[in-house]
């Protein structure tokens, strides 16, 4: 049976894949997520879906273009494709919240357990960044996060290397390891 939670020590979170997008043909992936005190993300964006979030319990912080805002229960926020957005916890209570990936993304569910798995194997720096420069432009790729700030203007090489990387098997294995 396929893995539906991950914990990620780095970041301070847990996902529960509740819907997947196998499960819901394609119309969407939904996710629940318990966040630590501290935890959260950095700004980034995807090109190809949409991301609601609604919060179950507690208060997420959500920051978009428009600044920051707190999400308290049944609120939700989305953060649309190619739109800049990061979660965090800036609470001392974990939070539980759903974000809802419209339309699913394969990928993007791999590109976690891909991710989830390196943290929770020590294969990523304190940030929760893989060690490897493979693993990470594998996981950027498959899961259509892009970066923001200057990283942003090292991404056409991160892409690169992903296509490289995927062609020497590095991608092949990383699913056979945490998928």
């Amino acid at each position: 049976m396929e893995k539906r939670i991950f914990e990620n020590p780095i970041i301070k979170d847990r996902v529960h894949i509740v819907k997947s997008t196998c499960e819901t043909k394609g119309e969407y992936l939904l996710l629940e997520i318990e966040l630590a005190p501290g935890g959260g993300n950095g700004l980034h964006y995807h090109t190809s879906f949409d991301e609601e979030f609604t919060v179950i319990s507690g208060e997420l912080g959500i920051e978009k273009k428009f600044g920051k805002i707190v999400l308290r229960e049944g609120e939700s926020a989305t953060a649309f494709k190619g739109e800049l957005h990061r979660f965090f916890n800036d609470s001392n209570e974990k939070i539980i919240f759903q974000v809802r990936i419209t339309p699913g993304n394969q990928g993007f569910e791999n590109g976690l357990r891909i991710a989830y798995g390196l943290a929770a194997d020590g294969k990523t720096n304190k940030k929760g960044v893989p060690n490897k420069l493979d693993h990470l432009a594998i996981v950027l790729d498959i899961s259509d996060t892009r970066l923001t700030g200057w990283m942003s203007l090292i991404e056409p090489l991160i892409l690169k290397r992903a296509r490289r990387a995927r062609k020497n098997g590095i991608e092949k294995n990383l699913l056979a390891a945490y998928c």
